[in-house]
């Protein structure tokens, strides 16, 4: 008899600051459920308003979060510390979960190459997986960089972790601009196949250049705000007295921002200024812009290299983050954009790198694989093919 249910990819995503990775794994999904998949969205963290996960069904853990920029004490909902009876009921949710989909696939965004702070509940998940009948497929994904180790015996731990579970890791990034060997100084000794998806990008990002919000604007953004209070009081203290300051600007605070600092960043910006929470649309009115400046995540420097928007970035490098500078600063060495390190902002860099950005600004894209959502529903198809 012949099996007519959907392939079944069971998508693992936990964000504990931002919403980079949320993001990131929404763009899959959509693009997965385009492919055929029945797609089972599994998100651990704070829900995050208008997230487009197209038509994948979503399973909404018991959410939890980092306190902090060092991730290492997560907090519930309600703001307290998670304890183990807290980790045991999660982590019995989220087998039953497996149990009751039965998926083709087993999806772990950044794991175990991150999120280690997550084991309590992945490694029964992996070895649940791994002795199902059904002889599921294990698939790790990350981004383009991956945070620095420190510890030679937490590199060797992901390589046990990675050659003892799964069947394929994917890099969601171009290798022509920067290669896992580069970040992960033990890559040579991985077993499993890594494929290289292109840069992902959620398609409703990918918008024209039609008249809207942030035509002509200065457009200054932090990604989901968590860290981003620091950089964009900076920008609004210099504001007056940088160049193009007849222009509108916008400043986009991100939904995670906490309100204090919100507030701060209105008052400083003055009036004739836009103060925004948040915007679902925020890449399109970057496509806009006139100038963008902006953190060094992720997401957002994909949709500025889609749009071609004349682009400052300041690199968050707090806590125990390094990929946004490393990010950063290879792409600034491509000519795509004007970097300005966070310890250095002041008004003569800051009015240096935004003159540099838009002499230099490009309309598209040259060279760099975009299509990295597409990609990466390709390669999954490809993976539950007959061999």
């Amino acid at each position: 008899m012949t099996d007519t249910r959907p392939k079944t990819l069971f998508l693992y995503v936990q964000n504990l600051l931002g919403i980079g990775h949320l993001r990131r794994a929404a763009a899959v999904a959509q693009a997965a459920v385009a492919d055929g998949f029945e797609v089972h969205f599994v998100s651990g963290g704070m829900p995050v308003p208008h997230l487009d996960i197209g038509g994948a069904i979503l399973h909404q853990l018991p959410p939890v979060r980092a306190v902090d920029s060092l991730f290492k004490v997560l907090a519930d909902e309600n703001g307290r510390e998670i304890d183990d009876a807290w980790r045991a009921a999660r982590r019995d949710t989220l087998l039953a979960l497996f149990e009751e989909i039965r998926p083709d696939i087993v999806f772990t965004e950044l794991f175990p190459f991150g999120r280690r702070q997550m084991r309590f509940e992945l490694l029964p998940l992996l070895d649940r997986a791994k002795a199902a009948d059904w002889q599921p497929k294990i698939v790790s994904s990350m981004r383009d960089i991956l945070v620095t180790k420190p510890r030679p015996d937490r590199n060797r731990e992901i390589v046990e972790t990675v050659d003892r579970y799964y069947d394929m890791v994917l890099v969601h990034g171009d290798e022509a601009v920067i290669s896992l060997a580069d970040t992960f100084p033990m890559y040579d000794e991985l077993t499993p196949p890594v494929r290289y998806t292109g840069y992902v990008l959620n398609p409703i990002d990918i918008v024209g250049n039609e008249a809207g919000d942030g035509t002509g604007e200065i457009v200054v953004s932090a990604g989901g705000g968590a860290v981003g209070g620091d950089i964009m009081r900076a920008v609004a203290q210099l504001r007056p007295a940088l160049p193009f300051a007849d222009r509108t600007w916008r400043f986009v605070t991100g939904p995670h921002m906490p309100d204090e600092a919100a507030r701060e960043i209105e008052t400083l910006a003055g009036p004739g200024v836009i103060v925004e929470r948040s915007r679902p649309d925020l890449a399109a009115i970057i496509s806009r812009a006139f100038l963008s400046i902006s953190q060094a995540g992720y997401n957002t420097l994909a949709e500025v290299l889609t749009a071609g928007t004349a682009s400052v970035v300041i690199p968050y490098e707090g806590g125990v983050e390094t990929e946004q500078r490393v990010r950063a600063d290879l792409l600034a060495k491509r000519g795509r954009l004007a970097v300005v390190p966070e310890d250095a902002l002041t008004h003569d860099a800051l009015a240096q790198a935004m003159q540099q950005a838009v002499a230099g600004r490009e309309v598209g894209v040259s060279g760099i694989d975009l299509d990295g959502a597409a990609g990466t529903a390709r390669i999954l198809s490809q993976l539950l093919e007959p061999a």
